[in-house]
């Protein structure tokens, strides 16, 4: 199943499974949001569900739109230097450990939604990744139980001001800007994605592909990367693990290609689906 968060005619955001172009709400059955849901554990959470009710079901469109799947996560840990291939575009040294930083759950937009690049920045660029939602509370988790503590996967596109990151040794300002963390259109439950490493990813801006790989030619998988941030932080539910983008972002370009306004970025990865933004000019 695919869990959002949806909007009907500017109402408050409520939570909901989508199959199809169908949205079951589970606001009716006494979720507050979506993090609710994910705490109380699918399917376990539809088979005892706080109210016994019958959900009301809406159709996308007709006033019915998809925000971010969780609007504030409470962390956003991000992975750098993930693909072999985008290290060596970086001029980087390919990582011994995981290099973790956060972006600030500040930044989440949802799909459709607008990316909106500030004059300070004249490097904006865009960042395709996989990303772990976490459904299960855990500190110390072993690589073989990495599993058990997930809920399900979505797309994020870590939009990044280049020359506000690397100004610096410490990136989160420079990932941090607002609306810089796309994330959707929904997070889809692991049941439905047998094999999250052997996954096409790929980033277009218009018709030209920018970025495509395979979740397979990742440096650290989802068990390492979820055994190592717990030897350090408690994971809870709701938390994001975005493990990193392919080669092709624009910093790596010969010559550099940045976002501009007007332009629109298609963010897709197998099994999930499209993550799609307009780009316009901020302040």
């Amino acid at each position: 199943m695919k869990l959002v968060t949806f909007r009907m005619h500017d109402r408050e955001p409520r939570p909901g499974l989508l199959v199809n172009d169908s949205i079951t709400d589970l606001a009716d059955l006494g979720f507050s949001d979506a993090l609710a849901y994910i705490r109380a554990g699918h399917p376990d959470a539809l088979r005892n569900p706080p109210i016994k009710a019958t959900p009301r079901t809406f159709q996308l469109g007709d006033g019915v739109r998809l925000l971010a799947p969780i609007p504030r996560p409470p962390r956003i840990f991000c992975v750098g230097l993930n693909y072999r291939d985008h290290a060596i575009e970086s001029k980087m040294e390919l990582p011994k450990v995981p290099t973790i930083f956060l972006k600030l759950p500040t930044a989440v937009i949802g799909p459709e939604e607008p990316v909106r690049i500030p004059s300070l920045t004249k490097q904006p660029d865009y960042e395709v990744e996989f990303a772990i939602v976490i459904g299960k509370q855990g500190r110390n988790i072993a690589k073989e139980n990495w599993l058990d503590h997930v809920f399900g996967y979505t797309i994020l596109n870590d939009v990044s001001a280049r020359d506000i990151q690397l100004a610096t040794s410490q990136w989160i300002l420079g990932k941090s800007f607002d609306t810089f963390c796309p994330i959707g259109p929904a997070i889809v439950t692991k049941d439905e994605v047998p094999d999250p490493h052997n996954l096409n990813i790929q980033l277009s801006i218009g018709s030209e592909v920018l970025q495509h790989s395979n979740t397979r030619e990742l440096i650290f998988k989802s068990p390492e990367l979820i055994a190592h941030i717990s030897s350090v932080v408690q994971l809870e539910p709701g938390d994001i693990i975005s493990t990193g983008t392919p080669a092709g972002v624009g910093l790596g370009r010969n010559p550099q290609r940045w976002l501009q306004p007007g332009e629109t970025m298609i963010a897709e990865l197998e099994k999930l689906g499209q993550l799609i933004n307009p780009v316009v000019a901020g302040a």
